[in-house]
C-alpha cells in the first residue's frame, strides 16, 4: 500500500523528522512518501494557492505517478487538503485517511485556532529572525522540551528551503476559509487528536467524529504537532485502527482465501530524536 504524508501550514517533509522512517519499520510492506505543498520544501519557490481546493488539486497533481489506489495520513492544514481530496477523488482512489489535529468549517472559527493563538502566530510567521521563530513555532507546537538540536535542524530547513511570507499568509487563508462539503466522503477515517494541542482544539476532530460516526482516539497531553511529541502512540493508533477497514475484508472475498490480517510488531523503540 501506498501512503501520502502532508505536513501543515509553512511546514515541509523535512519536519516530519525520523516518523516516517518509523513508519517504514513498523509497516514494512507499505511505502510511504512525503510531499510538500506548494510554497514549502522543494517546492518553496512556488506560489501557494489561497484556497485548499486549488492546493489539493497541485498536490494530486504531483503524486500521479504514484500507483493507486493509496492512503493519506495528514498533519493538521495538510488535514483540510487530505480531506478535501478524498471528497473530491473518485470511488475507491482513497483506501485509509488518517487526520492529526486538523478542523474544518464545521467548527467555530475560535476552537479552529484558539483565541490569543492568531495575533502570536503571525507575529511568528511575520518574524525575521529565522533560529528564533523556528524555536518558538517548535515551542507552541510541542508540549515536550524542545531540544537545542531540534531546533537547529528546523533553522536549517527554512535556511534551505524558506517559506515567503506571501505564502504563509496564503496558506493561513486557504486554512481559515476551508469547509468541506456534507456529504460523507469514506466509511470511515481515523482522527487522532491532542488534548493539550494549544492552537487547534481537539473538539474539532469531535465535530468530525460526531457528523460521520468516524473512528476518535484523543492523546491526553500532546500539542499539536502529535507526531513529534508521541510518534509511538500515533502508530500504535494506526496500527490497531487498520485490520478493521473494509478494503481488507473485500480483498479477502476477491481472492476467494481465507486470511487474517496481523497487525506488525512494533520493533524496539529507538532512541527518538526529540
Amino acid at each position: 500500500m501506498h501512503w501520502i504524508l502532508l505536513r501543515g501550514l509553512t511546514r515541509e517533509h523535512g519536519h516530519w523528522g525520523s516518523f516516517p522512517e518509523r513508519l517504514r519499520e513498523v509497516f514494512p510492506d507499505h511505502q510511504f512518501h512525503v510531499v510538500d505543498l506548494p510554497g514549502t520544501g522543494v517546492r518553496y519557490r512556488d506560489e501557494s494557492p489561497a484556497n485548499i481546493a486549488a492546493i489539493r488539486e497541485q498536490v494530486s497533481g504531483q503524486v500521479s505517478h504514484i500507483p493507486g489506489p493509496f492512503s493519506i495520513l495528514a498533519l493538521s492544514m495538510g488535514g483540510m487538503v487530505a480531506l478535501d481530496w478524498a471528497q473530491h477523488a473518485l470511488e475507491g482512489q482513497i483506501q485509509n485517511l488518517v487526520l492529526i489535529n486538523t478542523s474544518s468549517g464545521f467548527s467555530a472559527p475560535w476552537q479552529r485556532m484558539r483565541l490569543g493563538v492568531w495575533p502570536r502566530v503571525l507575529r511568528l510567521l511575520c518574524r525575521r529572525e529565522l533560529f528564533d521563530r523556528e524555536r518558538d513555532i517548535l515551542r507552541l507546537t510541542s508540549n515536550r522540551e524542545v531540544p537545542l538540536s531540534l531546533a537547529k535542524q528546523w533553522y536549517s530547513i527554512q535556511r534551505q528551503r524558506p517559506v515567503h511570507p506571501r505564502n504563509a499568509l496564503n496558506q493561513l487563508t486557504a486554512a481559515a476559509r476551508y469547509k468541506p462539503r456534507h456529504k460523507r466522503p469514506m466509511p470511515d477515517a481515523l482522527l487522532l487528536a491532542s488534548r493539550g494541542d494549544r492552537i487547534v482544539h481537539w473538539r474539532c476532530s469531535a465535530a468530525l467524529e460526531e457528523r460521520w460516526q468516524w473512528t476518535m482516539k484523543l492523546h491526553p497531553d500532546a500539542g499539536h504537532d502529535l507526531p513529534l511529541d508521541d510518534a509511538e502512540w500515533v502508530i500504535e493508533q494506526i496500527r490497531n485502527w487498520l485490520p478493521r477497514q473494509p478494503w481488507l475484508l473485500d480483498a479477502t472475498v476477491l481472492s476467494g482465501q481465507s486470511f487474517r490480517f496481523e497487525p506488525p510488531k512494533l520493533p524496539l523503540n529507538k532512541e527518538r530524536s526529540r
